[in-house]
């Protein structure tokens, strides 16, 4: 069974493998390591992570979320589980963790966000009793090049 605990900066390097093996966003480990440690010190956002037998295999972030035309949510900005591991609760345990955080602070919801490709991912979702409420264009405009 793996453990849920809090992310720490030690995690950085397995967190960034997770983004670039597992979800396919190939940031580099020592900007990972760097926006991490800016993360953990902001009471906005939470990292988690699973670890099994000493290996970290999963994690998730999350921030609070308040837009004004809705309550109070948390927001998933990123979900990952290592696929070898994939069917074994973990992301499950991963999602309960957002869930109880969102509980304890009173709000109304988690959302996230998931690309329309990830049709495995989609299945997870609704299993865990997440609905899609609506089809959205992510738009982004690059400052840097």
């Amino acid at each position: 069974m793996s453990q849920i605990r809090p992310a720490t900066i030690a995690d950085s390097g397995a967190i960034a493998r997770l983004n670039r093996e597992d979800l396919g966003y190939d940031y580099p480990e020592t900007l990972t390591k760097a926006k991490l440690a800016r993360i953990l010190q902001d009471p906005a956002f939470r990292v988690w992570v699973a670890e099994l037998d000493g290996q970290v295999v999963g994690y998730v972030q999350a921030e609070d979320y308040d837009s004004l035309y809705e309550p109070h949510m948390k927001n998933i900005l990123g979900i990952a589980v290592r696929h070898a591991f994939h069917g074994q609760g973990i992301g499950r345990a991963l999602l309960n963790q957002v869930e109880e955080w969102a509980r304890t602070t009173d709000a109304a919801a988690v959302r996230l966000v998931s690309r329309d490709t990830r049709t495995e991912a989609h299945a997870f979702y609704r299993h865990c009793g997440y609905t899609a409420e609506k089809t959205q264009l992510n738009f982004k405009k690059h400052l840097k090049s």
